[in-house]
């Protein structure tokens, strides 16, 4: 285990760096890491916690950060009965509960694409997250991986949709040709794909809060 003074010694010289040289100087090793290394270690850290915590029995739907919600399709035919459907409460509830099942299987399908996307991050991902807010590592991972996720989703959503689990919900849509079947189903992807990036960010914003409590000797270095 490194010792106090090597750890430090490393926050020091990462700190000096950023604050003092140029951008590209940002790229060489300072102490025994890199800046790019650290955000990397930060965005995988954040991501690994908070799959954990959505893929563990009821991990969307008992967190009103992530839970998902019937969607309100209007409409087509399909869409509209679903609509008068969902107004009551008793098969609302039903069927949110359902969904969050689904999304806590599916969001093993976004696992890989996100943990990817972390070890594809550039030097000027590292400078930007460096001057960034809390949640700005997440919110940059976001934008560039966002839409991937959500296609990644669609189709497990589909297929759920159609399964036993909604029989309700599929009488509902039959009349649409598929039409609502496909809204409803990237309706869902989208939530899933948004709440997959908020339980990241808040992941990223206790780090940040914190590092020492990671034992992460990286993250302790730059982040203090």
């Amino acid at each position: 285990m490194p010792s106090t003074h090597a750890l430090l010694s490393d926050r020091r010289s990462l700190i000096a760096a950023l604050a003092m040289l140029p951008l590209a100087a940002c790229a060489t090793p300072m102490g025994r890491y890199t800046v790019e290394q650290a955000v990397r270690r930060l965005l995988q850290l954040s991501s690994e916690r908070a799959f954990a915590r959505l893929t563990e029995p009821g991990g969307f739907y008992d967190d009103q950060l992530t839970r998902i919600s019937p969607p309100d399709l209007g409409g087509g035919q399909g869409g509209a009965v679903l609509s008068a459907l969902l107004r009551t409460n008793a098969v609302r509830n039903r069927v949110a509960m359902a969904l969050n099942d689904v999304a806590v299987d599916l969001a093993d399908n976004a696992a890989p694409i996100v943990m990817d996307a972390v070890q594809r991050m550039t030097l000027a991902d590292a400078v930007s997250v460096l001057r960034g807010g809390p949640t700005a590592a997440s919110d940059l991972l976001a934008r560039e991986t966002r839409g991937a996720v959500v296609d990644a989703l669609i189709p497990g959503a589909s297929r759920a949709l159609r399964s036993d689990m909604f029989e309700m919900v599929s009488a509902a849509l039959s009349a649409s040709g598929g039409r609502d079947y496909a809204a409803m189903a990237t309706n869902i992807s989208n939530q899933i794909g948004d709440a997959i990036f908020r339980a990241i960010g808040r992941e990223e914003a206790e780090i940040r809060r914190d590092p020492r409590a990671t034992g992460d000797p990286v993250l302790i270095a730059l982040l203090g």
